[in-house]
């Protein structure tokens, strides 16, 4: 199912919203942890485990970090914007919406 909800009506990527950000963020994560796999390498790397991901998940920058973990791979970013029916570029501006300092990385 292609989702069109970050798309204005000519097909182009549109302004994010910091909800359509957050959004887009938590598909990120419904993805990784729709196999196992994907979950588990994105839990070693930072440093979670399944016990720990509900509180990090309610702190600033997790969902930014998620995206980051996503675009950290290409296969990983273009399953995750396939999947997603996304232009794989919607996964860096919805990080930038989310953390306007491109310095700022999270574990």
């Amino acid at each position: 199912m292609k989702d069109t909800a970050f798309r204005n009506s000519r097909g182009k990527p549109a302004l994010m919203s910091r909800t359509a950000a957050e959004s887009l963020a938590v598909e990120g994560l419904s993805f990784l942890a729709a196999e196992r796999a994907r979950i588990e390498r994105f839990l070693a790397l930072s440093g979670l485990d399944p016990e720990t991901l509900r509180a990090a998940a309610a702190s600033p920058g997790f969902l930014a970090a998620v995206l980051d973990h996503i675009a950290s791979e290409e296969d990983l970013l273009l399953a995750f914007a396939t999947n997603r029916g996304l232009d794989p570029e919607m996964v860096a501006q919805a990080r930038r919406v989310l953390c306007p300092d491109p310095e700022q990385s999270f574990p």
